[in-house]
């Protein structure tokens, strides 16, 4: 089956999906300009798009398995088959968005960093071919990260500017340190996420008060890894699914509750549940004030790429506050598949109408906070070129 034919098939399902859940009204429109927009500012404080350099690496379709460690649950993904479709995944484009929305204050921050490490495949691990040629070349390790600031800017700033140097200078130094791949980069994410919460402990980086969310993706050419405090999100579209990598973390997650009442701590449900009344998640990077309540130990995802991933979304909870996962991602898919078979040199890039258009439906549907959008594009480009006369088309398939 050609590339035609199977966007064809995929969006033949994606009408099946749209037409129960309602994706003509959530892209109408009358949808984008059903609010008021004198009480608040969707103008963009940032936005921005990009393509990532290619990275040959070996690709496997995923089967998921979770194993949970004493500080971060894991999930791994197992290749299934031994087939490389890395050769169809070339490369991978991004686009973001970073408004103020309704807000008073600009407290989120968004990091893209392509090639933030260039290591060899089976150095990072997790390669689905390896011992093939392509997991000893040199690929480029990409980042991304949105960070939602609460009672003040600083730290989200800070986790922009300074968390992925962080990340790679703990690779560095737990190279040497773990046997296991997945092992090596949950130590790498929990150091690096402590190591960045006390960079800011002092009070000229940021007051007591001040913390932020840390939803990040390493991207590799076999692995998708997510590390997340917080609840700001991160999903994969994949085929006619939308995935979650990350669950958020509120104080009334089971597991969290349990957390914070075993240590004295109280849940208190203040226009929802907040940890003494006062913040809406139970793990952060800065909040000293509510410490040990609140932590910076991040939760880590692992999947394996796969030829049928359409894009990463990363958000910020002015996003998912008014719009599901499974919303979110037939937008995302209809708008992807249709421009990637009209995109020209003259147009801005598909992930980047994904993430304009989520933030316009998320500020028309009342959000009430600042939105902050990361689409990474994860198909690879196409050569687009305009289309002959019919007679040299017909000879170009002789």
């Amino acid at each position: 089956m050609d590339e035609e034919e199977q966007l064809q098939r995929h969006d033949s399902e994606l009408s099946t999906t749209s037409s129960s859940s309602g994706i003509s009204s959530i892209l109408s429109f009358d949808d984008f300009r059903g609010s008021n927009t004198s009480s608040g500012d969707i103008s963009s404080i940032s936005s921005g798009s990009g393509e990532i350099p290619p990275a040959d690496a070996i690709l496997l379709p995923p089967l998921l398995r979770r194993t949970v460690s004493s500080d971060v649950e894991v999930v791994v993904a197992a290749a299934v088959r031994d087939k490389c479709v890395g050769r169809k995944n070339k490369g991978v484009s991004w686009g973001h968005t970073s408004v103020i929305g309704r807000r008073k204050e600009m407290e989120d921050a968004v990091a893209v960093i392509p090639g933030f490490m260039s290591r060899t495949c089976h150095h990072v691990g997790g390669c689905t071919a390896p011992g093939s040629q392509s997991s000893g070349e040199i690929s480029p390790l990409h980042f991304f990260g949105v960070y939602d600031g609460h009672g003040g800017s600083q730290v989200a700033k800070f986790c922009a500017n300074r968390m992925h140097d962080v990340i790679a200078e703990e690779w560095e130094r737990q190279i040497e340190s773990y046997s296991e791949w997945q092992r090596r980069w949950e130590a790498v994410f929990s150091n690096g996420f402590e190591r960045t919460d006390n960079e800011i402990s002092s009070d000229e980086v940021a007051p007591e008060m001040v913390g932020s969310t840390a939803s990040v993706v390493v991207l590799s050419g076999c692995q998708i890894i997510t590390s997340n405090c917080g609840d700001s999100r991160v999903v994969l579209c994949r085929r006619a699914q939308t995935i979650p990598l990350t669950v958020d973390q509120k104080p009334d997650r089971q597991d969290e509750l349990l957390r914070i009442e075993g240590g004295g701590g109280k849940v208190i449900n203040w226009n929802g549940a907040r940890v003494f009344g006062v913040l809406a998640m139970s793990r952060a990077i800065g909040d000293r004030y509510l410490r040990p309540w609140i932590i910076p130990v991040p939760e880590i995802t692992f999947t394996a790429r796969s030829e049928e991933d359409e894009c990463l979304i990363l958000a910020s909870d002015g996003l998912w506050d008014v719009m599901t996962n499974e919303e979110v991602g037939e937008v995302a898919r209809h708008i992807l598949r249709r421009r990637r078979r009209s995109l020209s040199l003259e147009e801005i890039s598909p992930a980047q109408v994904v993430a304009n258009s989520l933030t316009e439906i998320a500020y028309a549907r009342n959000s009430k906070d600042n939105i902050s959008i990361i689409v990474v594009d994860l198909k690879s480009k196409r050569k687009r070129q305009p289309r002959p006369p019919l007679v040299a088309r017909e000879a170009n398939y002789i």
